[in-house]
């Protein structure tokens, strides 16, 4: 499946940051349970790549697993040999799209301005993260999809959360990224599903 595929099974984009191996699989039961279908991993957390590796092969075909804060090529292919199929980058760097695609990954690489966007999408980017979010919020949004090529999957992140998804989704958003209000580190799976159906009711 492509991106707009996942997205249409679930928006949100599960922003793990912080996860350790030994409650990687319990966490993700909680999510995939309710319904999130992409498992993001942020390099910046404790051993990644094996958090990614115990996804992947938990899930399989059921949720995309990947990891965030991707910055270097070394990375990307870590993450393809750890079973992980999205790339999501803090922010707009071409050859790193190009080299994830090369391995088949699905790429949503990080931007804030149109000059990044374009060259994201010229490299082959499959969706493209809007971040920091709040820095411009819906408006911002809004008028980026104005001039992008019509159906360009935008997801917002940073300061997403339940109260704010609604306008997000007015302006155009395809997809979610959510990190703290889903998870923060030392949460019990029972806390990230009650936070991971607030998220959901509120769309």
């Amino acid at each position: 499946m492509g991106v707009t595929e996942w997205l249409g099974r679930c928006p949100l984009v599960a922003i793990l940051r912080g996860v350790r191996p030994d409650e990687v699989e319990a966490v993700g039961d909680a999510l995939v349970g309710a319904g999130i279908a992409i498992l993001e991993v942020p390099l910046n957390s404790p051993e990644p790549f094996e958090s990614v590796r115990r996804l992947a092969a938990r899930f399989g075909d059921r949720a995309l697993v990947g990891a965030g804060t991707v910055r270097r090529e070394s990375e990307v292919a870590a993450l393809a040999e750890a079973g992980g199929r999205v790339m999501v980058t803090p922010h707009a760097d071409p050859a790193l799209v190009r080299a994830a695609r090369a391995r088949g990954l699905v790429t949503m690489p990080g931007f804030l301005t149109p000059a990044e966007a374009f060259a994201l999408l010229d490299a082959g980017a499959d969706a493209l993260k809007l971040f920091p979010a709040e820095a411009g919020g819906p408006p911002m949004l809004r008028a980026l999809k104005a001039v992008l090529p019509a159906g360009t999957p935008l997801l917002p992140v940073g300061g997403v959360d339940a109260a704010s998804l609604p306008a997000w989704r007015a302006a155009g958003a395809a997809g979610y990224g959510c990190g703290s209000s889903l998870y923060r580190p030392g949460d019990t799976p029972e806390v990230v599903l009650a936070k991971a159906r607030a998220l959901l009711a509120a769309l």
